[in-house]
């Protein structure tokens, strides 16, 4: 079970949630943290994630998962409404970075994911979320790639290609359906010229 199956798992299903995207970060800036605080937790891996409640009316949220070095659970640690989500900022939109800034209603976090890939993955997931359970006060999306803005998202790509197989499954199917009745019509056809060749040969 990769990792963020397993914080999908443990952190979000036992409270009826459902993560809907995550991103592996790192900060870009140090947060200066008094020596004492650090309580000597020792490295750790830092996922923000996206979820959303089961329970109508639907509430979406981003949560800051941790997961220490040397344990296999992950910790839920700050989590923001999405309503708090003031603005997204991919930093540069002309190439494919992993830089990205989060500006809530009281925080404000830099950060850096583990590849521009899953960065651009996680911003489409969160544009799509915010379109679909915000119905104002929707955050500001600055210096974002197009392809991350566009309605052609990869929700929509993955949506498209699913429906595409399907399309072509049963279009095989159907094609495989007329074949095996056209086989079943030549046997049937098979069938009687050989019942009266017999009945010919018979009476010859």
């Amino acid at each position: 079970m990769n990792a963020k199956s397993a914080i999908s798992k443990e952190v979000f299903a036992p409270h009826d949630e459902r993560m809907l995207g995550a991103v592996q970060v790192k900060r870009r800036t140090k947060k200066k943290i008094p020596f004492l605080a650090t309580g000597g937790q020792g490295e750790y891996l830092t996922y923000i994630c996206l979820s959303v409640t089961n329970k109508k009316p639907a509430q979406a949220s981003i949560t800051k998962v941790k997961q220490f070095e040397g344990s296999t659970s992950f910790v839920r640690r700050t989590q923001w409404m999405l309503e708090q989500l003031r603005q997204v900022n991919g930093i540069d939109p002309n190439r494919d970075s992993p830089e990205f800034d989060l500006l809530f209603e009281n925080a404000f976090d830099q950060w850096v994911a583990s590849t521009a890939s899953e960065k651009c993955t996680f911003f489409q997931v969160l544009h799509h979320t915010c379109q679909r359970y915000l119905t104002d006060k929707k955050p500001e999306f600055i210096n974002c790639q197009s392809k991350i803005m566009s309605g052609n998202s990869i929700l929509h790509s993955a949506a498209d290609s699913v429906t595409s197989a399907v399309q072509k499954a049963s279009q095989a199917l159907n094609e495989r359906g007329e074949r095996l009745g056209r086989a079943e019509e030549k046997t049937e056809e098979l069938k009687n010229s050989a019942q009266q060749f017999a009945e010919t040969a018979h009476k010859v």
